[in-house]
């Protein structure tokens, strides 16, 4: 009975990992951006039915890193570099809106089509329209859904801007949002973020790795 379920749990993990490598590759080749649509759509390949075997998002997302590592290798490396220089000048001109870098720039797991997230910060979120016509920046206004915590979530507005062959992706929330960060969508935890001076040192960091390595 034991060696029965052992032998169950076995298979389940193997299934999740496979599920987890396929979820990746769909979203690493075919620019799917959703974990939950790339679970699925990698479930539905495979034949794996049983929800035991859905990866959680953060499995999915190792595998993506894992993935990018092996197929795209210094190609990746030297996109997401590049975006993150551009990262940094953006955080420092957007400085009066205390900006935090967020998302696949700043986890690593950006391909060549994804935007640089940034999180702005103010209570008056027609500031950075001002801001943005102020310096003659054409942006697109969209809306996102995200969650402060777990009992507040709230439609913020989104500013989107093309620079350096780059979109841009500028979310503005309250002020108070810059003591926590929003929900992520990948744990449900506070999203990972990085100040122009925290990302200055990731970039010098690297740096470093690249002479050693």
């Amino acid at each position: 009975m034991h060696h029965a379920r052992q032998h169950a749990e076995t298979r389940t993990r193997e299934r999740r990992h496979r599920l987890a490598h396929e979820a990746a590759r769909l979203m690493a080749e075919g620019g799917i951006r959703d974990f939950h649509q790339a679970k699925l759509k990698a479930a539905n390949r495979l034949g794996i039915h049983d929800d035991a075997s859905l990866p959680r998002n953060r499995e999915i997302e190792e595998a993506l890193r894992e993935y990018q590592r092996l197929f795209a290798g210094p190609q990746h490396a030297e996109g997401l570099r590049q975006r993150r220089e551009a990262a940094l000048r953006a955080l420092e001109f957007l400085n009066p809106f205390s900006p935090r870098l967020a998302g696949p720039v700043l986890d690593g797991t950006a391909d060549a089509n994804a935007p640089v997230q940034l999180q702005l910060h103010s209570d008056d979120p027609e500031a950075v329209a001002r801001f943005l016509e102020e310096h003659r920046i054409p942006a697109e206004v969209r809306t996102r859904r995200l969650r402060l915590d777990r009992e507040r979530a709230d439609d913020f507005p989104v500013w989107l801007f093309s620079a350096e062959d780059l979109t841009f992706d500028l979310v503005v929330l309250p002020f108070d949002a810059l003591r926590q960060a929003p929900l992520s969508q990948v744990d449900e935890k506070p999203m990972p973020r990085a100040s122009a001076a925290q990302l200055r040192e990731l970039l010098a960091q690297e740096e470093i790795l690249g002479y050693t390595g």
